[in-house]
């Protein structure tokens, strides 16, 4: 028996929704499934559910990553900053900011890390759908990313 072949189907915001979510929870993007970390911060090689490849292959795939905690630590900050002055306004402590500020970044950086790399994992599974050679063995279309659907056989 040969498996249908696999024909993309178009981005949709149901798909990218669903991809999000799962990254949101730690979580495979493919399959949803947890126990994608083996330490706080360091990704498995492969999923422990769809045995999808975490690691995709590319040398600067930190860089995503990298952007993806960069802007969210930074939307973080503008929001706790903006509030601690609206909260102490006419006069804001401004040297407490500060040092509380500091604190916050670095702790939410390290916070964010983890998130960030299921987040960019996510994006990329969105633009670049998994493939049959990301995954190990003969697996059936249901394990397979959801821009996938069987096509006409052949």
């Amino acid at each position: 028996m040969t498996l249908p072949q696999l024909q993309p189907t178009e981005l949709d915001l149901g798909r990218a929704c669903r991809l999000f979510w799962r990254a949101a929870r730690l979580r495979c993007p493919n399959c949803g499934c947890s126990g994608i970390f083996r330490t706080p911060i360091e990704l498995r090689p492969d999923c422990p559910g769809c045995g999808m490849q975490l690691d995709r292959g590319e040398s600067d795939y930190f860089l995503g990553v990298y952007i993806v905690n960069l802007v969210a630590v930074e939307f973080l900050f503008a929001i706790a900053f903006a509030g601690a002055v609206i909260a102490t306004w006419p006069t804001p402590p401004w040297t407490l900011i500060q040092y509380t500020s500091a604190v916050l970044i670095v702790l939410g950086a390290v916070g964010c890390y983890p998130f960030s790399k299921v987040v960019w994992m996510a994006f990329d599974v969105m633009l670049r759908p998994v493939s049959r050679d990301e995954l190990p063995g003969p697996l059936p279309p249901a394990l397979l990313s959801d821009a996938y659907h069987p096509g006409p056989q052949v």
